[in-house]
């Protein structure tokens, strides 16, 4: 069987509905970086929390142990993942937080109409 971080895996961004490339061993705020948007966070370590979202589909990993005081076990198991940190195992789907929103470098997505602004 392949190692499926051999290959691109996709982010797609809720409410936003933007699809991104993430590559292999990169997290997902990494790729939004990369591809000219911005989210939420604030340490990009796992160590506050700021970035969490809901992982909507799909599965993640990370690399390190996270602590729990930041992603509880109970948190985990309704969904949560910590995107400064999250590495895709193959294609996720992620909602941002309702504080959150999908930023271009020089604007932003509006969540209600997709559209930049």
């Amino acid at each position: 069987m392949a190692d499926s971080r051999a290959s691109h895996a996709a982010v797609r961004i809720l409410p936003a509905d933007v699809r991104l490339t993430v590559l292999p061993g990169e997290s997902v705020v990494d790729a939004v970086r990369r591809h000219g948007y911005r989210t939420r966070y604030s340490c990009r370590r796992g160590g506050c929390g700021t970035c969490k979202a809901d992982l909507v589909d799909g599965e993640v990993r990370y690399r390190f142990p996270v602590a729990g005081s930041v992603l509880s076990d109970a948190e985990r198991a309704a969904g949560k993942c910590l995107p400064c940190r999250a590495e895709p195992v193959g294609d996720i789907v992620i909602r941002l937080s309702g504080q959150d929103r999908l930023r271009r470098l020089f604007g932003s997505i509006d969540p209600a109409s997709g559209r930049a602004g």
